[in-house]
């Protein structure tokens, strides 16, 4: 008997058009590699003894994470609202935002809000659910922030809001 599990929390339904379209492109992406992994597991299949086989046992937990991740964005994209808009109110944070920050030691950061399907840390992108995100929400150029971290409670000061793809 398996350990319960409560469902997770729902995810936010938004997403860039950038976001968006990378999903898509890694859909089409998957659908091109189950035919080559489908292709490999028959003729892994067709050598024999399947208990025995590491290529036939390989290729199926191969396949079965391809479907996995086929179901999820079959499910999640037709789901998603993708935000184009920038806000009139520019000065503000919102979805999609970029945001500078420096913190109580000087140090500056630059993160982007964006849904929870486009969570990049290494690009900075940080989800509207993050707690970061949404104590950044609504707030102006130098408004003070304060978040949750494990290590306690970080204070930070907005210093730049903008729109658009890129950092400027």
């Amino acid at each position: 008997m398996g350990r319960y599990r409560p469902p997770a929390a729902s995810k936010s339904p938004y997403i860039t058009q950038h976001g968006y379209d990378t999903l898509e492109s890694e859909l089409r992406q998957l659908w091109e590699r189950r035919a080559i992994v489908t292709e490999a597991l028959s003729a892994a299949a067709a050598e024999g003894d399947r208990s025995e086989n590491a290529e036939y046992i390989y290729r199926k937990k191969e396949l079965r994470e391809i479907d996995r991740r086929i179901r999820y964005l079959q499910k999640r994209l037709p789901d998603l609202t993708i935000v184009n808009d920038i806000p009139t109110e520019n000065q503000r944070v919102f979805f999609a935002a970029w945001v500078t920050l420096e913190d109580e030691e000087g140090n500056e950061s630059i993160y982007r809000i964006v849904g929870p399907d486009e969570l990049d840390p290494e690009k900075n992108f940080i989800s509207m659910d993050s707690p970061m995100a949404r104590a950044l929400m609504k707030k102006s150029i130098d408004d003070e922030v304060t978040v949750q971290t494990p290590n306690g409670e970080k204070r930070f000061f907005i210093l730049d809001v903008h729109y658009g793809d890129t950092v400027e």
